[in-house]
């Protein structure tokens, strides 16, 4: 097993350490900002089934996979793969893996937090009553000034970094692991408020309805593409974060297990923000597909007509920021851990460059939406674009590398002495791997380039 080796990092202190914070890597924007809005633009309860499917079928065997690699490994995702690859015999152009998940992670950050700094922006309006007797042009308008204000998003977007790095710089046990054991718990305890909420809102039947009454007919192969590009996203596959933070888990801990837990809880989360989410906008007779802006000016305009709206906008955007920081310090970890092992600098340093280089990425974002507007490319600004490579192709690409590598290319013997499953689990997984996970991918890809 691979307590014969250890990260240079460290180590997380408890397998429950470890749940906490793949757990909180998994569960971010994706899952309170994200979900809820691509499940009103694909139809509801149908597209909820299809993105179970992709998570159970695809998901779990990546991340197992994934976690896998990242503990035999013990090193940063492309120091990880280069060791791998020369342990199995196999091409050394593997490590071009590392680097795909590594630079995707960083990419997302950049968006990423631009957005966690709308969150941080939104807690203030709620709590000065911004919300309070607004209607909804009022609220577009609330929504259009933050987006027209490079100044307001760069304020925030350097915070919200700032914060970030701060709690990367202190070390795995130090930093990431004290982080989430405050803020996972706490962000349980804010979204069950809020579901609670939620159920006495008038509209907390038509909500579950709309979320787990399939239509299949709303189903198409572009919704099957957002369901599995989404099970990426949300888990956090394909970017190099679930794989550093697998070099530093203990070896005696079980992956299967763990990983069961993680995609459990992630998905726990995404379903509950569906819960929390649409009841609310039903109840106030307000757009399910209202895409992108559904957080920042469908939800204001229910807070703000709601008995206890001060409160509860004031908690939803706390829990949106605790949920985007979990994932943040996830998606430049790989970046700084790969610094401190190929440059020989102390990880301070690691961080403050890592940092500075994906917010000065993010400034070019936070342009997008208002001085730099104009410029597009395939008819997408920054943001979009950033969105869309990451989430629909280098993220699908990633897992479907990490499976191909995973099933095909390690030793049997090597996945099974990291894995310790039972032998018809393995069986199991082998078979998902092997065959389920890529063929699907693969699918979709041919769906993306126009072949079917």
């Amino acid at each position: 097993m691979s307590d014969k080796t250890r990260s240079i990092h460290g180590e997380w202190s408890s397998r429950f350490a470890f749940i906490l914070a793949a757990t909180g890597s998994a569960v971010g924007l994706g899952n309170i900002w994200k979900f809820p809005y691509i499940t009103g633009q694909n139809g509801g309860g149908a597209f909820v089934m299809v993105y179970l499917a992709c998570v159970a079928a695809i998901g779990v065997p990546i991340m197992i996979a994934e976690i896998m690699l990242g503990r035999r490994g013990r090193q940063s995702p492309i120091n990880t793969m280069q060791r791998l690859s020369v342990e199995a015999g196999a091409d050394p152009r593997w490590h071009y893996l590392g680097w795909l998940g590594m630079i995707a992670g960083f990419l997302i950050l950049a968006y990423y937090s631009v957005i966690a700094g709308w969150a941080m922006a939104y807690i203030f309006k709620a709590f000065f009553g911004g919300f309070f007797g607004t209607d909804a042009g009022e609220v577009k308008a609330m929504f259009d000034g933050l987006m027209a204000s490079p100044l307001q998003q760069l304020f925030w977007h350097t915070l919200f970094m700032f914060i970030t790095m701060q709690v990367v710089m202190r070390g795995v046990q130090g930093g990431l692991e004290k982080a989430v054991r405050f803020l996972m718990p706490a962000l349980f305890v804010i979204l069950m408020i809020l579901v609670a909420y939620a159920m006495s809102s008038g509209a907390y039947e038509r909500g579950i309805d709309f979320l787990f009454s399939p239509d299949f007919s709303k189903i198409d192969a572009d919704a099957v593409l957002t369901a599995m590009g989404h099970a990426f996203f949300t888990l956090s596959l394909g970017m190099g974060a679930i794989m550093v933070y697998g070099s530093y888990l203990p070896g005696h801990v079980s992956i299967a297990k763990t990983t069961f837990f993680i995609a459990g809880a992630d998905t726990i989360v995404a379903l509950l923000a569906g819960i929390a989410i649409f009841p609310l906008v039903f109840a106030n007779n307000l757009e399910a597909a209202a895409g992108p802006g559904l957080i920042f000016q469908t939800l204001p305009l229910a807070f703000g007509h709601m008995g206890g709206g001060w409160l509860f906008g004031v908690l939803f955007f706390v829990l949106l920021f605790f949920a985007a920081l979990t994932s943040s310090i996830s998606l430049i970890e790989p970046t700084v851990a790969w610094l401190v092992e190929n440059k020989n600098i102390e990880r301070r340093r690691a961080c403050i460059w890592s940092g500075s280089a994906c917010w000065a990425l993010g400034v070019a974002v936070v342009f997008s939406f208002n001085i730099w507007s104009g410029h597009k490319w395939f008819d997408k600004n920054l943001f979009e674009l950033l969105d869309y490579l990451t989430a629909n192709l280098m993220l699908p690409i990633g897992g479907l590398c990490i499976a191909l590598f995973a099933g095909w290319t390690m030793r049997q013997a090597d996945t099974e002495q990291e894995l310790e499953m039972p032998a018809q689990g393995f069986q199991v997984w082998q078979v998902l791997i092997k065959y389920v996970a890529p063929a699907s991918v693969f699918l979709v890809f041919l769906h993306v380039l126009g072949v079917l």
